[in-house]
């Protein structure tokens, strides 16, 4: 129980990686709040209000006073050039990047010592697929915000991202090609991704701020080019 009287402070935490992230937290012994569309026994409501986020950030610090650690985890939606209009767009940001910025405003005045901020951003904040611009602008926008506000509040808090790669929420084992294609040799886990959010708000991660931790079983940093080590390119 490392985490005793801390408070740990989850976006999206009702489901995949953030309750994933809830749930180890929970087992050091740090107290959760939660924010998600989904039901959850702390807070339901929409990160993309800003009334709903500021009646979150009165909760949080009502009931307990202080925060230790933000992650701002939650999801935007992903739509593509073709599909997206400009509400879908914004709506994508104001979760993405809007929400994670005026929660930290929010929370600012009641940091404890020693207080970390991990932003969840992709993989898709350096590479792409077709028609998914809302979700890499999201992206892209929370890895850069991460530095700015590593600067803003150095010496007050320490503030990383972690990039995800191909992240199976649901624990499924995968064969073949899906696994293979991975240089780590496996396909993702939540674990992969909460193990290093618990890691970059502990004490051993105290020198590192305003750094981007891709996790992606390497994936990233592999090349391709058609016709080479058995990659070819098959367009319908």
């Amino acid at each position: 129980m490392i985490w005793k009287d801390k408070v740990a402070v989850v976006t999206g935490g009702a489901h995949g990686i953030g309750r994933c992230i809830c749930q180890e937290f929970e087992k050091e012994g740090a107290r959760v709040c939660v924010i998600d569309l989904l039901e959850n026994p702390f807070f339901q409501g929409d990160l993309a209000d800003k009334e709903t986020l500021k009646r979150f950030a009165a909760k949080v610090i009502g009931e307990c006073g202080h925060v230790d650690y933000l992650i701002n985890n939650a999801a935007p939606i992903s739509r593509g050039l073709d599909s997206a209009g400009y509400e879908e767009f914004s709506y994508a940001l104001q979760v993405g990047v809007t929400a994670p910025f005026y929660l930290t405003k929010l929370f600012a005045p009641h940091f404890a010592p020693g207080a970390a901020i991990v932003n969840i951003s992709s993989s898709r904040d350096r590479m792409s697929q077709p028609q998914t611009e809302s979700y890499t602008a999201a992206k892209g926008g929370i890895a850069a915000l991460t530095h700015a506000l590593a600067v803003s509040l150095a010496g007050k808090v320490r503030v990383n991202s972690i990039s995800p790669g191909w992240i199976d929420t649901a624990y499924q084992v995968y064969y073949g090609p899906d696994a293979a294609q991975q240089p780590a040799g496996r396909v993702g886990n939540p674990r992969d991704i909460a193990d290093m959010v618990l890691y970059l708000c502990s004490d051993k991660a105290g020198f590192i701020t305003g750094e981007n931790i891709c996790i992606d079983g390497g994936m990233t940093r592999q090349m391709i080019y058609h016709g080479e080590y058995g990659w070819t390119l098959e367009k319908e």
